[in-house]
């Protein structure tokens, strides 16, 4: 078994900072990142910028330039590839370049592929090492670690509450329940999924555009409205979301039963709907992630208001949760939050989030993880 050494860390946090300059730019690919050392020294780095484009070794490979030198490492955050897609065999790639020590910091989460790949390099007698930083490369992959395995998309909850669970006042105003720095967070986030969506009674209380807006760059993903009767295209004016430069990248998602007269009108404004049956006093939501996956959208993104949150968690509809916490008190019990008359009796009911995450911006603070 090959031994970390002191400086493996430190080269594989540059991988990762690598991988992250294509973030949210790879699906349905991983986003990946590789530094090529020679001489204890960074010599030549390359990351994955888009589907079909070169894998981050090769890339690194060709900013090289020539044949790396005798005793060359090479750093990577995901497992080389050792299947010939589009872009070819890393594996092959690696070998050929003569590498003398290669350290990974995951395996490929495929169960078809995972641990293929370091084998076939051990077996052409190259040092490997893996799990280096492993928990910051896999978390690096969230969408595409549960795309691979499961083959639906990751659907992520997303809300901002006070310490007492209250996401506006009593008059329905919400800007802002957090800071300045958790919102800049929150469009980091929103960057990063392929999809977006929200419910009805957000959309007529904000008139949100749903847009990453990160630096000088705006960027849209396809944006979901959940409206089961579309009663949003009876505001005057219309919404953002169905009149601004990206409207078409807006998908309404409706129950099938819906009344002709609102489907024609929205065939009218040229906005796409997913009519799905109805089920449980909401939309199929199986169906919902059907469609997902039938177009290639392998994430989405759900900001939340008290009720769609309820039914995402306590009906397990979602997978993760980010949830930003502002350290204030509503302290207004008119005010509805998260949750339902359960009548729980223990607190051994209580719904558990695991491979937990928490970072600080500012006052406030975000706790993210997957939902048991």
């Amino acid at each position: 078994m090959s031994e970390v050494r002191l400086d493996d860390r430190y080269f594989m946090r540059r991988a990762l900072e690598l991988a992250r300059r294509a973030w949210g730019q790879t699906h349905p690919n991983p986003m990946v990142g590789a530094v090529i050392v020679e001489g204890g020294a960074v010599v030549a780095e390359g990351w994955h910028t888009a589907a079909g484009q070169d894998h981050a070794e090769v890339a690194a490979l060709k900013a090289l330039g020539r044949r790396p030198d005798a005793g060359a490492l090479l750093y990577v955050t995901l497992e080389p590839c050792s299947t010939a897609g589009r872009t070819g065999s890393c594996t092959n790639a690696i070998i050929e370049a003569g590498f003398a020590r290669v350290v990974v910091g995951v395996e490929d989460p495929n169960p078809a592929h995972a641990g293929r790949g370091l084998s076939i390099l051990r077996e052409a007698g190259i040092e490997v090492v893996s799990g280096v930083l492993g928990d910051d490369c896999t978390d690096l992959n969230l969408i595409f670690n549960h795309w691979i395995t499961r083959g639906t998309p990751l659907i992520a909850a997303k809300m901002a509450l006070t310490l007492d669970g209250k996401f506006a006042a009593a008059s329905g105003h919400s800007k802002w329940v957090t800071g300045e720095a958790a919102r800049a967070d929150v469009m980091r986030w929103r960057r990063y999924f392929p999809a977006i969506a929200v419910g009805a009674s957000t959309v007529l209380a904000d008139d949100p555009s749903l847009t990453a807006r990160l630096d000088s760059e705006v960027w849209c993903p396809v944006r979901f409205v959940f409206d089961h009767s579309l009663r949003t295209l009876d505001q005057n004016p219309l919404p953002k979301l169905y009149t601004d430069a990206f409207a078409d990248r807006t998908v309404v998602v409706c129950q099938s039963e819906v009344a002709k007269a609102a489907k024609g009108r929205a065939d009218s404004l040229g906005l796409r709907l997913w009519c799905l049956p109805a089920k449980g006093g909401y939309f199929d939501w199986s169906a919902f992630r059907q469609c997902c996956a039938e177009s290639g959208l392998c994430g989405v993104y759900i900001e939340t208001g008290p009720q769609l949150a309820t039914f995402l968690i306590e009906e397990r509809r979602a997978d993760y949760a980010f949830v930003y916490q502002a350290p204030k008190f509503l302290c207004d019990a008119a005010v509805p939050g998260i949750g339902s008359p359960r009548n729980t009796d223990t607190i051994d009911a209580a719904i558990h989030l695991r491979n937990l995450k928490m970072d600080t911006f500012g006052e406030d603070r975000l706790i993210r993880g997957f939902i048991e």
